[in-house]
């Protein structure tokens, strides 16, 4: 087998300054002057397939920015206000090989830095570890957060594979109603759909949330208008807690302007010094898979 060739480069995206990891089948900007963040994933010479904001959306000192980036669940508080204390400030870069590691100064309130480290897997996978560090005197406890923006075009879709597959097999569903102050959604949605195996998303427009509990821990976006497939896994321990038994959620913006594809790690004490971590793998295709069938999706992560 070919050993994978990587690039790895700074530059700038958007106005931003940016570490470039690129191999012949995707690239990726990882954003250092804020963050972190990453701000472009897709083919090389195709189109974003992260939704990265022009206007300057935000809430008080944050700004959405958009992209892929780390948030922290609070134990029966996955969305307080330190989950996304403002993550704007200039990170520490390092590469090293087929990696990179961004992580962000540590919050004068809350003594954590959050983080990632990329690296380069094969071609067409790469594998993000998403970290939040605990870097005052006391107990903090979280789960790390990995939220995606991603930019649906004409046509997309996306699908979380159900189950474990075993003779007790059941999972968690959690509905929204209302949340976050202002944030309304309907029980019965026809932008989500169910296969045998399969939770299907076609986004309409309409702003909508869901949190479910996904053992295989795999979420994808089909995106036809790329011929191809965005995919991320990540680990599931039954005994872990997580926030509302659930380590997966999508949020659907209104007009479509993203979709934001979710995974929670489990919910940790972490003494000084000590990380939690939500470890990614990301793959991307050749041409679209398709959604229906989840098997075609777990193929995707072998081992």
């Amino acid at each position: 087998m070919s050993k994978t060739s990587v690039r790895i480069g700074k530059g700038s995206y958007e106005g931003r300054a940016v570490i470039t990891l690129a191999t012949r089948a995707l690239k990726m900007c990882i954003v250092t002057d804020a963050g972190p963040r990453i701000a472009f994933f897709g083919k090389p010479g195709g189109r974003n397939l992260l939704f990265w904001d022009k206007q300057g959306l935000g809430r008080g000192e944050w700004k959405l920015m958009g992209g892929h980036r780390v948030w922290a669940t609070r134990p029966r508080a996955d969305e307080s206000e330190d989950a996304y204390r403002p993550d704007n400030g200039k990170c520490s870069a390092e590469t090293r090989g087929d990696s990179a590691t961004v992580i962000s100064p540590v919050d004068p309130a809350l003594n954590v830095r959050r983080g990632m480290t990329v690296r380069v897997v094969s071609e067409n996978r790469v594998e993000v570890e998403n970290l939040v560090e605990n870097q005052g005197p006391m107990l903090y406890s979280c789960g790390v957060w990995a939220v995606t923006c991603t930019l649906p075009a004409e046509g997309t879709a996306y699908g979380i594979p159900l189950g474990d597959g075993s003779d007790w097999d059941c999972f968690n569903l959690v509905l929204f109603k209302t949340w976050g102050g202002g944030h309304t959604s309907g029980f019965d949605d026809d932008q989500v759909s169910f296969t045998p195996d399969m939770l299907l998303l076609r986004p309409k427009g309409r702003e909508t949330k869901r949190m479910l509990q996904a053992q295989r821990g795999i979420i994808a976006m089909d995106a036809p208008d790329c011929d191809c497939t965005f995919a991320k896994r990540t680990g599931y321990d039954r005994s872990a807690s997580y926030p509302l038994g659930c380590n997966m959620a999508f949020y659907v913006g209104p007009k479509n302007f993203m979709v934001e594809m979710e995974t929670m790690g489990p919910e940790l004490a972490l003494k000084s010094g000590e990380r939690a971590v939500n470890r990614e793998s990301w793959a991307l295709t050749d041409s679209a898979v398709g959604l229906r069938d989840a098997r075609k999706l777990i193929r995707l992560f072998p081992g």
